[in-house]
């Protein structure tokens, strides 16, 4: 069973290591940040202590919130869009800290020397969100093949004349193995010098929020028709390996054109 998902390994390799960007910071608990707020209004600490512990507790559960997407799991549409959020958040946050301690240098209460840290953290935080951009494209031009795929599947049950408008499909001995996948990929890396450009391997959260099972299907960010895509075409038929080519357009989206290599997803069956 083929187990890699693309996306994930683009994003990892494009890391120097995800600690790199991990803050040992943990946030204040939310009944300590509560018992700080007693504090202030008694006038037993200042409330700029209770600022800090807010900040610290808000940036916890963002840096948690981006563990798990930026460097972790497959996304869909909306956690991907969450992502981009958290991350812009994350740099005002940083940028707010390094103005207020700039502002205290200018005054002369504090040494220019403590800009380092705070420059440290604003940088790391404008990686973590260009990073974030970066993958977020990626799980866009998914969904767009992954809703170039629907339209397909749609049209092949009410529309057969028109489906094959959308894409060209080939049947072939109707199986794709990990053998296959391999061959595939030695062959392209062979011809062109390049890995194969693969946006999807196997399941995604793009196909399961659509209601497809996309296992044991790879998706290719090729368009069928330039020297690239007929190339695989021709390899894939010569070697009897089933794929459907997209060339159509998502309405009013970009394109969405590449290479299903595979049998045609299915739907999901849900409760069983």
């Amino acid at each position: 069973m083929i187990l890699r998902f693309a996306l994930a390994v683009l994003v990892c390799t494009g890391l120097v290591c995800a600690q790199t960007f991990v803050s040992p910071l943990r946030g204040t608990p939310a009944n300590s940040i509560e018992r700080l707020r007693e504090l202030v209004d008694a006038g037993a600490i200042p409330r700029v202590e209770l600022e800090k512990a807010e900040a610290a507790s808000v940036d916890a559960e963002d840096e948690e919130f981006l563990r798990t997407t930026l460097y972790g799991k497959d996304l869909t549409e909306q956690e991907a869009d969450e992502m981009i959020a958290v991350t812009e958040r994350r740099m005002d946050r940083k940028q707010a800290a390094l103005d207020k301690r700039k502002s205290l240098v200018d005054q002369g209460v504090a040494s220019r020397s403590e800009l380092t840290p705070l420059l440290e953290d604003l940088d790391m935080a404008r990686k973590e969100h260009d990073l974030a951009l970066s993958r977020a494209r990626l799980v866009q031009e998914l969904a767009q093949m992954a809703a170039a795929e629907v339209k397909l599947q749609g049209g092949l049950e009410n529309a057969p004349l028109e489906a094959h408008k959308i894409a060209e499909r080939y049947d072939g001995d109707g199986m794709f193995t990990t053998r296959d996948f391999q061959t595939v990929e030695v062959a392209f890396h062979q011809e062109f010098s390049r890995a194969l450009p693969i946006s999807a391997v196997g399941e995604t959260a793009v196909h399961r929020a659509l209601g497809f099972d996309h296992r044991n299907r790879v998706d290719v960010a090729i368009n069928p028709d330039q020297p690239e895509g007929v190339w695989l075409r021709r390899f894939l038929a010569t070697h009897r390996i089933p794929y459907f080519a997209f060339r159509a357009a998502v309405p009013r989206k970009a394109t969405g054109a590449h290479i299903h290599i595979g049998p045609q997803s299915t739907r999901l069956v849900h409760g069983g």
